[in-house]
């Protein structure tokens, strides 16, 4: 993880797990890259901003900064009431942010399925947040963009337990 993305983790945490997601995400060096303009994503999924893939997408139309905000801070709000129902064990707002970014990134149901939530909600913290690192293909490809990505997001899982 670059020393400025860390920075800045490092000064959302206290302000709860989504807020440290959204820093994870957004903006200039966020993990999905911000893009103002709709593209299809390496498999075909039409993108735009922090990672946003609904139906809601104006083709050719260029979201603004205020937009983009509000689209990720919609979407992770989303994610976290999917998701939090099925974690049923005390995590640290670091962990559940790495959980957020995960699901933003994979779907909720995908983690829902996952073995990092068996692992979790098996008390196994250290076993789930490996579980990151074996989620880096897309469309039948490792790519190195997922690769970082999961690198950082096991960061944040285990940061407190350093």
């Amino acid at each position: 993880m670059n020393s400025s993305l860390r920075a800045r983790i490092s000064a959302a945490i206290g302000g709860g797990a989504i807020a440290i997601a959204t820093v994870m995400l957004s903006g200039k060096g966020g993990l999905e890259g911000r893009e103002y303009v709709p593209y299809k994503d390496v498999v075909g999924i039409i993108t735009v901003c922090d990672g946003h893939t609904a139906n809601d997408i104006i083709i050719n139309k260029r979201y603004s900064d205020a937009e983009c905000d509000a689209l990720t801070k919609a979407d992770l709000e989303r994610i976290a009431k999917q998701v939090n129902p099925s974690i049923k064990v005390k995590t640290t707002e670091t962990q559940l942010a790495a959980i957020y970014s995960f699901s933003y990134n994979v779907g909720a149901n995908a983690f829902i399925k996952s073995t990092m939530l068996k692992k979790l909600n098996a008390g196994d913290y250290a076993g789930a947040c490996d579980e990151l690192k074996r989620w880096v293909y897309a469309g039948g490809k490792k790519w190195k963009g997922l690769m970082n990505r999961r690198d950082v997001e096991y960061e944040v899982c285990t940061w407190s337990q350093r």
